[in-house]
């Protein structure tokens, strides 16, 4: 289902854009762009904006907000193609939507813009990067940044009227040394100069067939993690004795917080990450050590024994519970599933990457019935 955007008419989208590029290009600025294949914005967040011509007043304006994203991560994700028309340019879309790096795409037609409508409310952040161009206003309210606001009303209505000239550009900026040259180069390639045209992109073709995610980041994260939490131990040989155990041990029993030995450690760890969680008896912190200092050892004696009972055969735990007393021990290891003692918070657990990673590591005997669940392409349909 589709849903009108409230944005101004093409043609007044692609003047403001132009003439904000061209004054960034003036000062050495980055974040407003001109070329062949339309017009560009880009933070530094990461957050960008794409909007191109096309033929009549088809126009298109796509893109992808670090901060908002109805696509890929959110449940249910979004597809911003959907039902979208045929002239798009889908060569350019299809690859960035299948990559989870495509937010929004709004296409002009018919004398409206149109998007897919997203459930719940949520919103993707176009308008936080078109502020600056959605009205008249906020076009001179950005322009007037680098000079008097009387210079950019008349930069930006000469823009409007196909007149820019270097005169226009100059009374704006206020700048010691403009690159004047660069900007008019700029202004003329956006079509703002007596003589130019504004770029244009052929009209593009929709694939016969193209991958759509079914299933959000998060929803493919708890279906691995739901599958682990059913799975069984595979059988395979216990881990051979070491001192890196008796290492950790001593150091449990020594922070125990009743100082009687009674010590728990409840951890999770990968070849890159490592998280814990607070068992019945947890390390005690001294008062005399900086903060994270216990964590950070922790983190090194787990790994260390993580390392050393390793196997290329049968791999690498992935669980592990400590319990310890003054005078004794309890290990339980798990290298296939969620252990019932790990809470599960629905949010955080395991990266499936990184599961892939130790998984790719055993011979195949030893890999759970889940792994295949691991599968990028589990999350995505044909359409």
């Amino acid at each position: 289902m589709l849903t009108d955007v409230d944005l101004p008419a093409p043609g007044l989208l692609w003047t403001r854009w132009a003439t904000l590029s061209a004054t960034h290009v003036a000062l050495g600025r980055a974040g407003w762009s001109i070329d062949d294949g339309g017009a560009g914005r880009d933070l530094q967040d990461g957050s960008w904006a794409r909007f191109a011509l096309l033929d009549g007043r088809r126009a298109v304006l796509y893109g992808h907000h670090a901060g908002h994203s109805a696509a890929g991560w959110d449940d249910a994700p979004a597809d911003p193609l959907t039902g979208a028309p045929d002239w798009l340019p889908w060569d350019t879309l299809a690859p960035l939507a299948e990559g989870d790096r495509l937010g929004f795409v709004v296409w002009h037609e018919s004398g409206r813009w149109s998007r897919v409508r997203y459930r719940g409310g949520r919103t993707d952040g176009m308008a936080d990067l078109t502020d600056p161009v959605s009205s008249g206003e906020r076009t001179v309210l950005a322009l007037s940044r680098f000079g008097p606001r009387p210079a950019a009303e008349r930069l930006l209505a000469a823009a409007v009227r196909t007149e820019v000239s270097a005169a226009h550009l100059g009374d704006l900026l206020t700048d010691p040394s403009p690159d004047l040259a660069a900007a008019l180069a700029t202004a003329a390639r956006g079509g703002l100069v007596p003589g130019s045209a504004a770029p244009r992109i052929a009209p593009g073709r929709r694939p016969p067939m193209r991958r759509v995610r079914r299933l959000s980041q998060g929803e493919h994260d708890r279906l691995v993690w739901s599958a682990m939490q059913d799975s069984p131990e595979l059988s395979r040989p216990a881990p051979p004795v070491t001192d890196e155990l008796d290492t950790l041990v001593g150091w449990l029993q020594d922070r125990a917080p009743q100082a009687d030995g009674r010590c728990s450690l409840l951890a999770y760890a990968d070849a890159t990450s490592f998280s814990a969680q607070p068992g019945e008896h947890p390390p005690d912190d001294r008062p005399d050590e900086e903060r994270y200092t216990a964590f950070r050892r922790l983190t090194e004696l787990v790994r260390a024994l993580r390392r050393a009972e390793s196997d290329p055969r049968y791999g690498r735990w992935l669980f592990l519970r400590v319990e310890t007393s003054a005078s004794g021990v309890q290990v339980e290891r798990r290298y296939d599933s969620w252990p019932p003692w790990w809470h599960d918070d629905g949010v955080s657990g395991p990266w499936r990457t990184n599961l892939q990673e130790e998984m790719d590591a055993r011979l195949p005997r030893y890999r759970p019935s889940w792994v295949p669940l691991l599968d990028p392409e589990v999350a995505f349909r044909p359409q």
